[in-house]
């Protein structure tokens, strides 16, 4: 008994793999044949639909010719669009101001106000604008680069507690901006007329101030005069200091290892006096670098607006996918026929269907 337990042992697991490798074997066929049924049905479609087209060539010809005759007389009657851009950096925080009044120069357009926007863009002093040729306006962020996007993150974590620098991300910050982020904008004009870009300056530049930059400015203004009076009163007081100490090594010269007095101020003559004038030097140059900044900030930033790119006196024909209709309606007959092919076998096989 004890000899035979063993084969009956190999037999049990010979039958075990060969079940296994059935159930495989069947599993592997029953993904080939739905493959193969799937490859099957694709085919199928695809040479019925052939021969559809084949059947009803003429119809779908005519269709599509007479949707692309349609089109191009479309194409032809619509006036040419024309565009320009401007590129501009607002300062005193005027391109909220900026988004605002554009926005509001599309409502007055597309509400047909022409006497509120011949108040805007028209004045004694500019050439007339033609008001009804103005098709509309776009606003969006100007062109940055990778290092300008850095730069704005940087500065936004700057205003960051700790627990909000944990929850900060890079990736989170750049897609979550709005349009005022940047520093740089794009405005872009549509009109009918190819030559009357370089006339709607006098318009755009209203558009950038209000009562709040107008505020700003005289504050910043005024901050700069009290900054300017600190920095200069610091070089004045830096100065006598120096004026001191060049007195101090005069009179080292004349009486060595002697401290010497002006007024309350007791200065030593050991090799301390050069240090601190040194230090007085450094002072000096950082309180005039301070100085100089303030001065190109003044110089820079003294009004509403920089205008980095003008208006183009005349404009770039605007082209667009969706309005060149000779390609269009062609496309959407083609569709629709497809659509209507598709209902009426459906209306047909709920008819002959057998419950």
């Amino acid at each position: 008994m004890s000899k035979e337990l063993p084969k009956n042992n190999n037999n049990s697991e010979e039958v075990d793999l060969i079940v296994f490798f059935n159930l495989i074997g069947n599993a592997i066929n029953k993904v080939l044949v739905f493959i193969t049924s799937v490859f099957k049905a694709l085919f199928s479609v695809i040479i019925r639909t052939i021969k559809v087209f084949i059947n009803n060539w003429k119809i779908v010809l005519g269709t599509i010719l007479i949707a692309a005759a349609l089109g191009f007389g479309l194409e032809k009657t619509n006036p040419v669009t024309y565009t320009s851009e401007m590129l501009v950096r607002p300062y005193f925080d005027s391109k909220f101001q900026l988004v605002n009044n554009i926005n509001f120069f599309n409502a007055l357009i597309a509400n047909k106000d022409e006497q509120a926007l011949d108040r805007i863009f028209n004045s004694d002093s500019t050439p007339k604008v033609d008001v009804k040729s103005i098709k509309g306006f776009r606003i969006e962020p100007g062109p940055e680069t990778e290092n300008d996007r850095i730069l704005q993150y940087q500065e936004f974590t700057t205003k960051l507690d700790s627990m909000g620098l944990l929850e900060a991300n890079y990736d989170k910050f750049i897609e979550n901006r709005s349009i005022y982020s940047g520093s740089l904008f794009l405005i872009t004009a549509r009109s009918n007329k190819k030559d009357i870009f370089s006339r709607l300056d006098f318009g755009i530049h209203s558009a950038f101030t209000n009562e709040f930059s107008s505020s700003k400015k005289i504050k910043d203004s005024l901050l700069y005069d009290v900054q300017r009076k600190n920095i200069e009163s610091s070089l004045e007081e830096v100065e006598k200091l120096q004026d001191i100490y060049i007195k101090v090594l005069q009179q080292q010269s004349d009486i060595p290892m002697q401290p010497v007095k002006f007024g309350e101020l007791l200065v030593s003559n050991d090799n301390q006096t050069d240090t601190k004038e040194y230090l007085l030097l450094d002072k000096e140059l950082d309180l005039r670098d301070q100085l100089r900044r303030l001065e190109e900030k003044r110089i820079t930033e003294d009004v509403f607006v920089d205008v980095i790119s003008n208006f183009q006196p005349v404009g770039n024909v605007e082209s667009s996918l969706f309005e060149k209709y000779s390609l269009v309606f062609p496309a959407l007959a083609f569709v629709i026929l497809c659509l209507f092919y598709i209902l009426k076998r459906i209306v047909l096989y709920a008819k002959n269907y057998e419950d």
